[in-house]
């Protein structure tokens, strides 16, 4: 069986930067771990934005410049990091916004399993644009390493996942 762990967005901004999170911070030392456990693919999103980001749709929206490119905000945690680098299967996916449309290429796995910041937003967008770019891969969310804006919103992402038929362990 072809395995990938999809960490999404366990940015330096999302932990303990300019959109810092207590609830993404206390998830690092248990996601560290699930990383160097796992046996399949590791892939880590980035969250990545230009310097014209406060000029941008989500920037008007959200006007906190954050996970600049090649910032140290924009870099993985550390700790995180280490436990990627660690492994010899292993990339990254940069996105410019909350969710990756393309260069998935999951055609060939049969199972991911999702960690990471924030569920409410990039969680969910990316787990939603999964299912329906691969319909048949199975999708398993931890809920226990994903962090919300809030533990409402957390619960209320995870729901709108199981929904969409994603299991949520």
């Amino acid at each position: 069986m072809k395995k990938a762990l999809i960490v999404i967005d366990m940015q330096n901004d999302f932990v303990t930067g300019a959109l810092a999170n207590p609830a993404a911070e206390a998830i690092v030392k248990p996601i560290a771990k699930k990383v160097k456990s796992f046996d399949g693919t590791i892939i880590a999103t980035r969250d990545t934005h230009d310097a014209d980001y406060l000029k941008s749709p989500e920037g008007v929206k959200l006007p906190v410049e954050h996970c600049i490119k090649n910032t140290d905000g924009w870099k993985v945690v550390p700790e995180i990091e280490a436990a990627i680098k660690a492994k010899q299967d292993f990339r990254y996916l940069d996105k410019p916004t909350f969710g990756m449309p393309r260069d998935w290429n999951l055609g060939t796995y049969d199972e991911v399993e999702v960690v990471g910041t924030c569920t409410d937003i990039c969680v969910v967008s990316n787990v939603l644009l999964l299912k329906a770019l691969y319909p048949a891969l199975s999708i398993k969310v931890h809920a226990n390493l994903c962090a919300g804006l809030s533990e409402e919103k957390h619960l209320a992402a995870l729901e709108v996942m199981r929904s969409c038929q994603v299991e949520v362990v």
